[in-house]
């Protein structure tokens, strides 16, 4: 067993600042919010649910009962279908305070499930005597096409950005190489470990990824290098706690949060000027086009990416048009326009007119 082999116990979830703030401005009462969302919040956790997943769902739920108890409902009990249904309207018609502009439909999708999920949960332990939330109408979520994708030569001025002659620098080059090269989430990344590197072969194990998941990704071998001399040469002068195995770890030598890396990348691709916008799922979308139009197999991807469903992939094939547009004007017959033929406006003959 190698020195970076050794597992940490898995992390406990720690409710953010801001919604900490929101809790302690529900009621206290006995079968109250905030007791029940703590309690379901504690049996997701028990069940090992993905820590975004437990953060977005204790989010959307004190959302929820900060709505709620300003229309005097304190106890998930009281809740009706038809208040649900209001609820829904006003996540359609509100103004976030982030953006000043209503949720998108995802967002609206995802607080109303984890609403649906909440209230069986309840039903099922007795805490309440039925679902409100059972057949609840959630927003209808449309084909979406990634916002950008970088081509080849975006991406290397991207990739060009950290200041390598850096210990930081050198780390973020190696974030982007390992998304570019694997595709994987940012979620992913920043929960990877040291023991979850296999230089020698190559491979990077995803641990519970999106659906709770393991899966092993190839890595190029310029993002090999990249991550070689970040082990080497940076992360040695990043480190603080030896006992500390996040594989990417920040000045303070604690692990990458994934707000962080979002301002990070971000940042990085502002400075490329290559007129696009985005952070780390550019790089995934980008990775699997780019292989895409290079003749990869579709199926190829999906494992990579680690989708569960082939029709989540297919997306990539709607995204490199542009490849098939190309193709399609260098091999058809007919893709240039030339001169109209003299008899374009001929009249068909008569044998013409009977088909």
């Amino acid at each position: 067993m190698s020195r970076w082999d050794k597992k940490q116990p898995p992390k406990k979830y720690t409710t953010g600042k801001r919604v900490m703030e929101a809790i302690a401005e529900l009621s206290k009462s006995d079968d109250g919010f905030a007791l029940r969302i703590s309690e379901h919040v504690q049996w997701m956790e028990a069940k090992r649910y993905a820590m975004s997943t437990i953060e977005r769902t204790e989010r959307s739920l004190v959302s929820f009962a900060t709505w709620a108890e300003k229309r005097g409902v304190e106890k998930p009990g009281q809740v009706t279908r038809p208040m649900l249904e209001r609820y829904a309207q006003h996540l359609y018609e509100a103004a976030t305070e982030r953006t000043g502009m209503p949720l998108e439909a995802r967002g609206q999708f995802n607080m109303l499930s984890s609403l649906r999920v909440f209230f069986r949960w309840l039903a099922r332990r007795n805490f309440v005597l039925y679902s409100p939330a059972n057949d609840l109408e959630l927003p209808k979520l449309g084909f979406r096409l990634p916002k950008g994708v970088l081509t080849h030569a975006e991406t290397e001025r991207v990739l060009s950005q950290p200041d390598a002659s850096t210990a930081t620098g050198i780390r973020d080059r190696s974030i982007l190489e390992t998304f570019y090269s694997t595709g994987i989430r940012r979620t992913e990344l920043t929960q990877l470990e040291l023991g979850d590197l296999d230089l020698s072969r190559g491979t990077l194990m995803v641990r519970q990824g999106k659906g709770r998941r393991d899966r092993m990704v190839p890595i190029g071998e310029r993002a090999e290098d990249w991550i070689e001399r970040y082990l080497s040469d940076a992360r040695p002068v990043l480190a603080v706690d030896a006992s500390e195995r996040a594989l990417y770890i920040t000045a303070y030598g604690k692990a990458m949060s994934s707000g962080s890396l979002t301002h990070r990348v971000k940042e990085y691709v502002k400075a490329a000027e290559v007129g696009k916008e985005g952070s780390c799922h550019l790089f995934r979308h980008t990775m699997a086009t780019q292989m895409l139009e290079r003749g990869a197999d579709v199926r190829i991807i999906q494992e990579i990416l680690g989708h569960q469903k082939l029709e989540t992939t297919n997306i990539y094939t709607h995204v490199s048009i542009a490849h098939l547009k190309e193709v399609h004007e260098r091999t058809h017959p007919t893709s240039r326009r030339g001169p109209l033929s003299a008899s374009a406006g001929v009249e068909p003959s008569t044998g013409d007119r009977d088909g």
